[in-house]
């Protein structure tokens, strides 16, 4: 097997679990979603692994859930992402800085330029995640009675794009003279007027920021919906995504890299990056024991009514401590029933702990070794179901000590994964290309 390719990981870090009950592990922070002084030490920690990236996500609204699991939920309070990263790119030099921002929901003249700001900040170190936002008590919180219809919010989401970008190239790289002698500090030659007037949007500019660093900051989509895997491939440069299985990633990832070539692209300008839980133990046994630990840390009212969704079948009236009855088919979705009944035999699991799993992340989850993960994320990698991973910290600090300390080392001894940083920005830690100016050659 040739290793000439290598993984690429980002950090899922906000909230920094996606796991319900990782503030309560023992050990863990459980303010770790929003105290800056623990961010910045797994900020710090992340870059001397050599992770490409520090992902936050975002929530234009608390997340619409029952109150009595919100109540359990460390991901309630968290910092607004710009802030944050501002921050960080001041105590960091080469890890990546991603920030979720939407299309629904704010203004691209905004978008670009906090975007812009933060890569000249960071010294070419900025991603954008462009998300359309799904939760529709968001639009309750600009203005709206009802959320934006599906196919609207992806309208105006492509438009958006071309907007950004548009505003990123309102100078010419070379536009800035700082010519103390002439007075001249720029050359108006060199500055575009975007001028945009589209069916979502109107947009004069310039951007009042000379273009970023890296050209464009790293275009970011979360997603796998048909209309988003379509946007992906017009515009998206990485995609974080969330395939359940080795099957189901290299279905995705040949889906997407097609559309690519079909859009005019090739398939090393986007990478592909599925959401990984990782747990890692010195033995199989002892790491799936931490899962079975973390699990049962999710409140079972909760699980429950997660566990019921998944099944298409109200789970309410089980006996918790059995293992799962029969259960018969639905018009629901078939796969995720056959995907918790397929779970519930594989592990072993009674009603009280697949409810707890799928209350607490039930995503792709590599749970083992460092050996046995290191062959799981080689797999996906030469299998094509890949390009890296978006790793999903099960709790805070030890989870991620975890794999900085111990599954890394593995992976760059198998050189799957690199020693250090070959350049200094994000695009260049990704392999993507600067992209030219449009309006300037």
């Amino acid at each position: 097997m040739s290793v000439a390719k290598k993984l690429h990981l980002g950090a899922f870090m906000r909230p920094v679990s996606l796991h319900t009950g990782a503030w309560r592990y023992p050990g863990a922070y459980p303010d770790a979603n929003f105290n800056f002084q623990h961010l910045k030490s797994f900020a710090l920690k992340l870059e001397a692994a050599k992770f490409d990236a520090f992902f936050m996500a975002d929530h234009l609204a608390v997340l619409n859930m029952p109150i009595e699991a919100l109540r359990r939920s460390h991901t309630v309070t968290s910092f607004e992402p710009f802030t944050l990263l501002s921050a960080l790119a001041a105590v960091t030099e080469r890890i990546g800085l991603v920030a979720t921002a939407s299309t629904t929901f704010d203004q691209p003249y905004h978008v670009a330029r906090r975007f812009a700001s933060l890569d000249h900040i960071s010294a070419g170190r900025a991603g954008w995640n462009i998300v359309t936002t799904s939760n529709p008590d968001a639009a309750r919180n600009f203005g709206l009675d009802d959320h934006v219809e599906h196919g609207e919010r992806y309208a105006r989401a492509r438009e958006f794009f071309d907007v950004v970008t548009g505003l990123w190239d309102s100078f010419a790289d070379d536009a800035f003279l700082h010519d103390a002698e002439s007075g001249l500090f720029f050359d108006p030659g060199r500055l575009h007027v975007l001028d945009h007037a589209g069916p979502e949007l109107k947009v004069r500019g310039p951007l009042n920021i000379a273009r970023p660093p890296q050209g464009w900051p790293v275009i970011v989509q979360a997603g796998q919906s048909e209309p988003g895997r379509q946007l992906a491939a017009e515009t998206a440069e990485v995609v974080f995504c969330s395939p359940r299985d080795l099957a189901g990633g290299k279905a995705l990832y040949a889906d997407i890299k097609g559309r690519l070539v079909a859009a005019g692209r090739k398939p090393g300008d986007l990478k592909i990056l599925p959401a990984a839980f990782v747990i890692v133990g010195d033995t199989v046994e002892e790491a799936r024991a931490k899962r079975l630990k973390l699990d049962s840390l999710v409140h079972y009212e909760s699980a429950i009514a997660s566990l019921s969704i998944a099944l298409g079948h109200d789970a309410s009236g089980f006996e918790p401590d059995a293992p799962l009855p029969p259960i018969p088919e639905t018009n629901a979705s078939k796969t995720g029933r056959a995907q918790v009944l397929k779970l519930a035999e594989e592990e072993g699991l009674t009603v009280r702990q697949l409810a707890q799993r799928y209350g607490g992340y039930a995503g792709l989850a590599f749970v083992g070794t460092v050996e046995t993960i290191a062959d799981e994320m080689a797999a996906w990698l030469f299998e094509e179901g890949s390009d890296g991973f978006n790793v999903v910290f099960p709790y805070l600090p030890q989870g991620l000590d975890d794999v900085v300390e111990k599954l890394v080392p593995e992976l760059q001894r198998r050189g799957l994964f690199r020693t250090d940083y070959d350049g200094t920005t994000l695009r260049e830690h990704l392999g993507l290309s600067r992209p030219p100016n449009r309006f300037f050659a």
